[in-house]
């Protein structure tokens, strides 16, 4: 994938849902419209990822599988204004 990632979460041996949350975490702390490379071995974590994006102001901009590493590019999204 040839986005280049403002930071990178390394979830890899953690178990679900702990990838997600890792990378809830660290989306809070980017602006929004910069990208998180998430890299997890979690199998569930391609679903979760992908439902995640879809219900959130997130984007999922790519995903693939490299081996047994799983590696996902998440744009931050831009919080509503209230």
């Amino acid at each position: 994938m040839a986005v280049q990632p403002d930071d990178v979460l390394d979830a890899c041996g953690l178990p679900c849902p702990l990838p997600l949350l890792k990378a809830k975490q660290a989306l809070a702390r980017l602006k929004a419209g910069q990208v998180l490379e998430i890299m997890a071995t979690d199998a569930g974590s391609w679903r979760d990822f992908e439902t995640f994006a879809e219900n959130s102001i997130h984007v999922l901009v790519g995903r693939e599988e490299r081996g047994e590493i799983y590696h996902y590019w998440l744009r931050k999204g831009e919080e509503p204004i209230a």
